[in-house]
């Protein structure tokens, strides 16, 4: 199997990076939400440590999908669906560290002249980034099912698979 190329590369660690924190976000969103209308604070204390993690887990996204950009871009027929895809990763990691950043605050006792008024706003920025995080996976999902980036494709007759 000389001529399949290292697992290893670049442009793998991306995809690799990026499942965790969309799943744990929008997990996140969800537990505040039930937290938000139950006032039950074990569903809002859950999200907070999930929307820290999954907080991280997003820049690090975007960090492992601009090492990949420097390899894909020149692979794929119509770079402007890699441009959007970036472009809405970082709306998404914004509006996700605005509301941790928010999290944080209300957590230390920051917000308590305006409680419900925080957890409002916390709970709008989180399900915009929720949106905006599932058209970002559609359109990495675009990019790998309809163009191939990042993706090894085999040779015709699947020589590289023989001994």
């Amino acid at each position: 199997m000389n001529g399949l190329p290292e697992f290893w590369r670049t442009e793998i660690f991306h995809p690799i990076s990026v499942h965790l924190p969309l799943a744990i976000l929008l997990l996140a969103t969800l537990f505040f939400l039930v937290g938000f209308v139950t006032k039950k604070t074990f569903w809002e204390n859950t999200s907070r440590i999930l929307f820290l993690i999954g907080t991280l887990g997003a820049w690090i996204a975007i960090y492992t999908g601009n090492l990949a950009d420097s390899v894909v871009s020149r692979q794929i027929c119509d770079p402007t669906v890699l441009e959007t895809h970036e472009t809405n990763a970082y709306i998404v990691a914004g509006l996700f560290s605005v509301a941790s950043i928010l999290i944080l605050l209300d957590y230390f006792g920051f917000l308590k002249k305006i409680e419900r008024t925080g957890k409002v706003l916390i709970l709008v920025l989180t399900i915009a980034g929720s949106g905006f995080l599932v058209y970002t996976g559609h359109l990495g999902a675009t990019l790998v099912y309809q163009q191939a980036a990042g993706v090894y494709t085999p040779s015709e007759d699947c020589n590289e698979f023989v001994d």
